[in-house]
């Protein structure tokens, strides 16, 4: 399959030596990424408000001022902007983020 001239192609975003990576779309919630951690521990910091829902998988999520929370497929959180968060896994997840 080729594209047009008038389409641009998917960005693609990777992270944390290639460990984090994620695509980005636009949805009828505005802008988003779908992506796939490997097993780690990560900080990201968000530049918008941002919702994150577990697509599938097991993510340990530390929201600014809470404990380690577990979140597992369908279930989302919610991150104001200009904050940073610590998530871990002991397997691959994926999410969609919605931000902007």
């Amino acid at each position: 399959m080729s594209t047009t001239n008038n389409e641009s192609p998917v960005a693609h975003n990777s992270y944390f030596d290639g460990t984090v990576q994620s695509l980005a779309l636009a949805t009828d919630k505005g802008k988003a990424t779908v992506g796939v951690m490997k097993p780690g521990k990560y900080t990201f910091g968000t530049a918008a408000p941002e919702e994150m829902i577990v697509v599938a998988g097991e993510l340990n999520v530390k929201l600014p001022g809470e404990d380690w929370a577990v979140y597992y497929a369908h279930q989302p959180f919610s991150i104001a902007a200009n904050q940073s968060f610590d998530v871990s896994c002991d397997n691959d997840v994926a999410y969609i983020c919605y931000y902007g």
